[in-house]
């Protein structure tokens, strides 16, 4: 009985991750680019929310490398649940990657960009907070990637 709930709980929390992944790469991220704010504006109420969904998707991320372990203590590590752990491994690098580094050089930036003296420091800071975004952009869908191949292997 405790190996089912800990095996649903498992699945569970795998699926509530990647929802929140896609949720916030492909929602939350293109209805603030729609918005007709400045961008450093947009950035700032990014960097809010990200920080926000840091602390949920924290604990999110915690317990589900938690049942992932005390699934393969009480039903055996097998291929699929060890790949598993390595791609939470994986995935562990890619938020912390994407949170301490992209979050806060982009709010950065977007405020240097805001306080500039010139037009042309303004244009230089906008170009290289965009190619920050782009590159974060990929580690997003990177993390999407990982997410829904450890969605697929918590249900196996």
């Amino acid at each position: 009985m405790l190996s089912v709930i800990v095996d649903t709980m498992h699945a569970v929390l795998a699926g509530v991750w990647l929802g929140g992944v896609v949720f916030t790469t492909a929602v939350v991220s293109p209805a603030l680019r729609a918005m007709k704010w400045k961008e450093h504006e947009r950035v700032s109420v990014r960097a809010k929310i990200g920080k926000q969904y840091a602390r949920v998707g924290g604990i999110n991320l915690a317990l589900l490398v938690i049942f992932a372990v005390l699934d393969g203590l009480l039903t055996g590590f097998g291929t699929a649940l060890y790949v598993e752990c390595l791609l939470l491994a994986i995935l562990l690098g890619l938020v912390v990657v994407h949170g301490a580094y992209f979050g806060r050089r982009l709010a950065g930036l977007a405020e240097a960009e805001r306080r500039a003296g010139s037009e042309d420091e303004a244009r230089a800071r906008a170009e290289r907070r965009r190619k920050l975004q782009r590159l974060s952009l990929r580690v997003s869908q990177a993390d999407i990637v990982v997410s829904l191949a450890v969605a697929s292997l918590a249900v196996v």
